[in-house]
């Protein structure tokens, strides 16, 4: 399979890319420097992006909305709309983006973002990946795409290759911890690319172990 991935520099990105090439599949790194080897273009050109993956099989979004931009929702969604443009401009179907938590359920109708406990200091990226998920969800059904919430907490770790998966609900152990490494994340984001088992939904995974729905 040929894959690009955007935003290949990134925490989660060079692991979906490392992943992607240790199961032999061929990747091509997008970044908006075009450092580490990487091909440039920003996600919100979408003659950018059909230029690049023409001819590929799918594409990972893997851009976090920069803490920088006073704007992130706009950042964020104009980087999801010009990816969108891009893969029908290019003949390309498949995309699975990389989320965020917050629109994740802890209880029927209560999103992680909406708690007292989501940090406020992330609010606003949170709000973001909201946007994008609504955007896939409204605008894309012409698409083949995944949207991919990671649990509370994901960091650089160990590689097990093994996670639970879940639907709408926020993953937690029995003791109440959500996380996964990136590593395994990358393990599951790769898994769905070459499985095919989300198509138009989003999903989360968690580590694996005794894992049910967090609460509030």
């Amino acid at each position: 399979m040929s894959i690009v991935v955007i935003g290949a520099s990134g925490m989660i990105g060079q692991r979906v890319a490392a992943e992607a090439r240790g199961r032999g599949h061929e990747v091509t790194g997008v970044t908006r420097s075009g450092t580490g080897g990487t091909a440039t273009a920003d996600a919100s050109d979408a003659a950018a992006v059909a230029a690049l993956s023409a001819g590929h099989d799918a594409v990972v979004l893997a851009v976090p909305p920069p803490r920088e931009d006073p704007r992130p929702s706009y950042a964020l969604l104009a980087a999801g709309r010009g990816v969108l443009d891009g893969l029908r401009k290019a003949g390309v179907r498949r995309l699975v983006v990389v989320g965020g938590a917050g629109s994740l359920q802890v209880a029927p109708g209560v999103r992680l973002i909406d708690t007292p406990r989501y940090p406020a200091a992330y609010r606003d990226i949170g709000l973001a990946q909201c946007a994008l998920l609504d955007l896939l969800q409204t605008q894309a059904a012409d698409l083949d795409w995944t949207y991919i919430s990671p649990p509370v907490t994901i960091t650089p770790g160990e590689r097990t290759g093994s996670y639970r998966l879940g639907g709408d609900q926020l993953l937690a152990d029995a003791n109440g911890t959500s996380a996964i490494s990136a590593e395994d994340y990358a393990v599951a984001l790769i898994d769905e690319l070459e499985q095919r088992r989300a198509i138009g939904q989003r999903i989360t995974v968690a580590s694996s172990g005794r894992v049910g729905a967090a609460q509030s």
